[in-house]
């Protein structure tokens, strides 16, 4: 039988795993995490207001039920298991370990108290245990958003947003409490090209001009000549269409603002008395090329959320594209039974969705290129861990953390969540004695 590991559990992983289980039929395969939980981005990424979204882990959880291992709490790399060690354990390694490190913003100021990036950030509100206890400044009245992405939308739409309107989202206890709490008012989102430029989508757009509490507004002299969106493609075009409406709606008495400071080019954050200042200079295009004008202005905020793109983790012993935040490969090979798939291989970029095609490709070539020999698998892992004091947790684990979790929710809430490798082993130990492979 062939043995297959993939080292990350999220929507990567899980494609990788359903794709090699349907094209070999009989395939041993485990999924490894560094975290006791699975489902990646699912569960630490996607806003906790849209649980449409997040539905997508029951197909995961259903690769799990099918007879794949989930081995999580296991670092891969420093302080845990080695890739030499994985190889040498199992036929084909897939990496599918996603982009969670935040790009840097590579501007004077970046490391002051108050500044982060959208990983370190959307991790705190989501429950992450890396970031749980991450300090978010909330106490100004301005928020300064970098990037003209979804996830600045996503940002910039959590900070307006009520309590009322989070109640049925999954988000953390502790941000939920902050938030409601938050003196932002002023939110800036900030991006160094205009609208034709901007990745957001139409579904998120709309979205702000939903808010309860908050206006969204766009200086017209930010929008191109109207005659230019016919040629835009259709999501685009929807796009610019709310940018243009939020243009014409006069000023509401909502108390809560979120600008587009399109041709907006951050430059420096410094110290402001207590709280901060970004320094901010007006572009214009050169094509598709936003240039400095050398206008400068400012603007006060508390808080500095860099929503630029992120980059791969780099794991000891694997070749890393430094420029590109990716792991080195060739068509997603890395070396002989040493694959990657998603973000690690292409770079953070596409849907949840896009991550599928992927996978297969990754599961032919195992199946094509790929011989069933003698490893130890996953029996040769659970020993490695045995000896080495590390106590994984096992699908059974994450089903009691997750009925924890559930249980433990307030109504319209669909579960509270555990932020911290303590209360989620706990958890999973707690919850059925399958919960962590036993030493």
């Amino acid at each position: 039988m062939l043995h297959v590991a993939i080292v990350g559990a999220g929507p990567a992983g899980f494609y990788t795993a359903e794709a090699l289980a349907k094209r070999l039929g009989t395939v041993a395969i485990d999924i490894i995490d560094r975290l006791p939980t699975p489902y990646g981005l699912i569960r630490a990424g996607v806003a906790p207001d849209h649980q449409s979204i997040k539905a997508v882990d029951r197909r995961y959880a259903a690769v799990l039920a099918g007879g794949v291992r989930f081995v999580g709490n296991v670092e891969i790399g420093d302080g845990g298991v080695s890739i030499d060690e994985l190889t040498r354990l199992y036929d084909a390694v897939v990496l599918a370990t996603g982009a969670p490190r935040d790009r840097p913003l590579g501007i004077t100021g970046e490391d002051l108290p108050g500044v982060m990036g959208s990983a370190a950030f959307v991790g705190w509100y989501n429950g992450h245990p890396d970031f749980a206890d991450l300090d978010v400044p909330l106490g100004q009245a301005g928020a300064c958003v970098i990037g003209n992405g979804n996830v600045a939308i996503d940002v910039a739409r959590l900070l307006a947003k009520t309590p009322g309107e989070l109640a049925a989202s999954d988000i953390a206890r502790h941000a939920r409490s902050a938030l409601a709490a938050s003196a932002v008012r002023d939110i800036h989102i900030i991006g160094r090209r205009g609208p034709y430029q901007a990745s957001f989508t139409p579904k998120e757009m709309g979205e702000l001009g939903l808010l309860e509490r908050a206006q969204p507004r766009v200086n017209r002299a930010d929008l191109p000549d109207s005659a230019g969106d016919a040629a835009l493609d259709p999501g685009l075009r929807k796009v610019v269409g709310h940018l243009r409406n939020f243009a014409a709606q006069p000023r509401t008495d909502k108390p809560v603002t979120i600008d587009f400071d399109f041709l907006t080019r951050p430059v420096a954050i410094e110290r402001h008395g207590e709280a901060l200042r970004l320094i901010v200079e007006a572009t214009r295009l050169d094509g598709d090329v936003a240039v400095g004008t050398g206008v400068m202005r400012s603007i006060d905020c508390g808080l500095v959320v860099g929503c630029i793109g992120y980059r791969t983790a780099e794991i000891p012993g694997v070749p890393f594209d430094t420029a590109r935040g990716r792991f080195v490969n060739d068509n997603g090979h890395i070396a002989p039974g040493l694959y990657v798939t998603g973000w690690a291989r292409r770079g953070p970029s596409g849907t949840i969705g896009t991550n599928r095609p992927d996978g297969g490709e990754v599961a032919e070539e195992i199946a094509t290129e790929i011989s069933a020999g003698r490893r130890a698998g996953g029996g040769g892992l659970d020993a490695l861990l045995a000896a080495r004091g590390i106590r994984p947790v096992t699908f059974a684990g994450w089903q009691a953390i997750d009925a924890a979790e559930i249980a433990a929710a307030t109504h319209p809430a669909p579960r509270d969540k555990h932020v911290t490798r303590a209360a989620l082993l706990a958890a999973a130990d707690g919850g059925c004695a399958g919960g962590t492979t036993p030493l």
